[in-house]
């Protein structure tokens, strides 16, 4: 597990990093969401062990991780700038990390590099950006490592490579001790991936959810009640969130199960009313606005 307690990072004057408390759990794909300069890159690194904090504390398994080279050998980061040899071939960096991470599998990369169409012999600075985020998250999960470190990885991807790195997480997620955190700029990429998002804004940590009980706990209604009285009775017996009117149909964002919602409702026999599915986006936008920001400005 991965915690941070109050880390801060500055740089001068430039707060790069202003009081982060996270958690990340075993097992689960972490996405962190900002935009760009919100701090994700230097989070990371903090997690990492390249940089230290200020303040606070990075701890993974419960022990810190900068300057502490046995943590660190379980971590591999992945920079949105990535770094490679002079003149390297893929080969070269394949051996370049197993040197530093004990339990990198040469036999996995080279039929990685096969199945992404990747020359083990080629040059590198001749690979294009999509072709070396694809070399980086290959070396990264044949690595070995518990935790991987992925900085804007899907940037550059095209939809087709971005599904086949999913696929390689949920893989390694069903064989082995695996815990891979995301950083994007973008939640419609992750949505499909995370069990839980932390959105970093300006600095700090604007909130972080478990995505299945998001989902669980907000739903999205439309319902025509028969008459005012009844709809003013309804309404008032929910946690609404976002409520929106057409004419005499109701289309509100509630806070709740499925169950309680629906069966308040129905006490007043409506005309109409309907479930209509939510996207990580639109619950997000819900919670968000909850707290006094409109994400749509920070992450889309």
């Amino acid at each position: 597990m991965i915690t941070a307690t109050n880390v801060k990072k500055h740089f001068g004057d430039i707060v790069a990093v202003n009081d982060v408390t996270v958690s990340i759990r075993d097992g689960e794909v972490f996405g962190l969401i900002g935009t760009n300069g919100a701090g994700k890159s230097t989070f990371l690194r903090m997690v990492g062990g390249v940089l230290k904090p200020d303040s606070g504390s990075v701890l993974a398994d419960d022990k810190p991780v900068y300057e502490n080279p046995p943590v660190k050998a379980d971590i591999f980061y992945i920079s949105d700038e990535q770094y490679f040899l002079p003149n390297a071939t893929p080969k070269d960096m394949a051996k370049f990390y197993r040197d530093y991470y004990r339990s990198f599998d040469m036999v996995r990369c080279e039929d990685l590099l096969r199945s992404f169409q990747l020359k083990p012999e080629g040059k590198i600075n001749t690979f294009s950006k999509g072709m070396k985020k694809q070399l980086s998250v290959i070396l990264g999960v044949c690595a070995g490592t518990k935790y991987l470190l992925c900085d804007e990885t899907f940037d550059g991807l095209d939809p087709v490579m971005r599904q086949a790195v999913k696929s390689i997480f949920a893989g390694e997620l069903s064989e082995r001790d695996f815990t891979p955190v995301i950083a994007s700029h973008n939640l419609r990429e992750l949505e499909d991936i995370c069990d839980s998002v932390g959105i970093l804004h300006q600095g700090g940590v604007l909130m972080q959810k478990d995505l299945e009980e998001m989902k669980l706990n907000i739903h999205n209604i439309q319902c025509v009640f028969q008459n005012a009285q009844d709809e003013q009775a309804a309404l008032g017996l929910l946690e609404i969130i976002r409520a929106e009117r057409r004419g005499t149909l109701n289309i509100i964002t509630v806070r709740g199960t499925e169950r309680e919602i629906m069966n308040k409702i129905h006490s007043f026999a409506p005309i109409f009313a309907e479930i209509l599915p939510l996207t990580l986006e639109e619950i997000f936008i819900s919670e968000t606005e909850v707290v006094g920001y409109d994400i749509k400005k920070l992450i889309f």
